[in-house]
């Protein structure tokens, strides 16, 4: 059979109190998971972190990446070319899936609840998410995407066709201004995730390009508290 994954390293925020949901971040292609969590700190001036949320950024492992003409990147997932007109890397895509599973499940093995876990991440990092929870962990608390986007085709659209159960909420966030994936990628992949029964929001900011800022970061810290409150 296929060989296991290896695990994933992981930067960890603690919650300040008593542990009781877990969010998973996912870096940006070329990152790593202390580089996302490094950038977030500067953007607010400390970390995003929580009274009963531990914050997880793993970091994907290095692979070569087609767009970088075939050089070594920590990426989620290959990608012919990045656009949003061309076929999935459907094989690197699940074979990460796998490993973020993992992720997941030791999260799990701690005690907490499917149902009190986040996913979510920026720019790849997202689409990852969303192909991790809409595919294979339909019952998670929700997935957020950050300038991100799917692929007209996106194996997430044909999973989801299917399907009959209650979906996870998708809060997105896109800038108008952003050169890497167009804002009209972002917003056609919050469409299409409506049309198929996902409860999706999309946030947008004016004159922002492919990066965070703090009122979204604030903005997302408001819905993560909100699907994930503290427990009674």
């Amino acid at each position: 059979g296929m060989a296991a994954p290896a695990a994933l390293r992981r930067s960890v925020v603690s919650p300040a109190g008593r542990h009781t949901a877990s969010l998973i971040f996912l870096h940006g292609s070329g990152d790593t998971g202390q580089g996302a969590r490094t950038w977030i700190k500067q953007i607010l001036n400390q970390d995003m972190a929580f009274q009963h949320i531990k914050v997880i950024y793993p970091t994907a492992p290095t692979r070569p990446y087609t767009p970088l003409k075939g050089a070594m990147s920590t990426v989620w997932f290959d990608r012919y070319k990045i656009s949003n007109d061309c076929p999935e890397h459907i094989e690197s895509i699940d074979s990460m899936c796998r490993a973020l599973t993992d992720v997941i499940n030791d999260e799990i093995k701690n005690g907490i609840a499917k149902n009190r876990i986040l996913v979510g991440g920026f720019s790849m990092g997202g689409g990852m998410a969303m192909h991790l929870a809409y595919r294979f962990h339909q019952d998670l608390a929700g997935v957020f995407a950050l300038s991100s986007f799917l692929s007209k085709d996106s194996a997430v659209y044909q999973a989801l066709k299917k399907n009959e159960s209650v979906l996870p909420e998708l809060f997105q966030c896109h800038g108008t201004a952003d050169e890497l994936v167009l804002y009209s990628w972002g917003e056609e992949t919050n469409k299409m995730l409506k049309s198929l029964g996902v409860s999706a929001s999309l946030h947008t900011f004016p004159n922002l390009h492919h990066e965070l800022n703090r009122t979204e970061i604030e903005k997302l810290k408001t819905w993560i508290v909100e699907k994930l409150p503290v427990e009674a």
